[in-house]
């Protein structure tokens, strides 16, 4: 039952973790940050197990963490006022080629990552977009001005 417990725990520390990092550092991973969430794996599998190298611990480990995913992806699907706090919400950071600077301070952006997005999607400058919105998976989607 321990080694539940401290799945559990695990789980909602990393997925804290997740909402608090943002959606910009999960979206572009650098060969620097695989390296951090490979060790943050390692020593998060430290914690849950301890010592514990049996295959009862790696079964219950494993499937807590895999239920606790599940039951968020359900919380989040059957409760829509939770979807934004368990899955985050789009954000507008550009709007009629104007940068909304809070919405990109919000996120640790700067305007010239946008419009490097935005050259890779055929767009030359700010005054060209109609809206860029950071969705949720951390991509900036563009609509273009008519």
């Amino acid at each position: 039952m321990d080694i539940v417990v401290r799945a559990a725990l695990a789980f909602l520390f990393v997925f804290l973790l997740t909402r608090i990092v943002g959606r910009r550092e999960l979206s572009s991973l650098e060969p620097f940050d695989l390296l951090l969430l490979v060790m943050l794996g390692d020593l998060v599998q430290q914690g849950i197990t301890q010592s514990d190298y049996s295959m009862i611990g790696l079964m219950l480990a494993a499937g807590t963490i895999g239920l606790l995913t599940v039951a968020v992806s359900y919380l989040g699907f059957r409760f829509a006022r939770l979807r934004p706090l368990l899955e985050g919400e789009p954000l507008v950071i550009v709007q009629d080629g104007q940068p909304i600077e809070a919405n990109l301070r919000r996120e640790r952006l700067t305007v010239d990552e946008v419009l490097a997005q935005a050259r890779i999607q055929q767009i030359a400058a700010l005054d060209d977009i109609r809206w860029a919105v950071l969705e949720k998976s951390g991509q900036i989607s563009f609509i273009k001005k008519s």
